[in-house]
């Protein structure tokens, strides 16, 4: 995976470029309140998941999300 990859329905293989905000940790996952690594843009807003709840429920979401921020590969980048 890329630092952050967003992909969209108009472009599925669409990167974000680094000056595009990323996750802080500020921003918790809506299922459990964890550290969110992923945001998820829906048509209605943003949903934001941590990497345990975001591999449950990719493959749903996957197919109606509008964008979707990943940085789950910073869980295994070192320091």
């Amino acid at each position: 995976m890329t630092h952050s990859s967003a992909l969209t329905a108009e472009n599925p293989q669409a990167q974000n470029s680094e000056h595009e905000a990323t996750l802080t940790t500020a921003d918790r996952c809506d299922a459990c309140g964890a550290q969110a690594f992923v945001r998820v843009t829906m048509t209605k807003g943003p949903l934001y998941f941590c990497a345990h709840h975001w591999h449950a429920h990719e493959e749903g979401l996957r197919p109606v999300a509008t964008d979707i921020l990943d940085e789950t590969d910073r869980l295994t980048t070192a320091v």
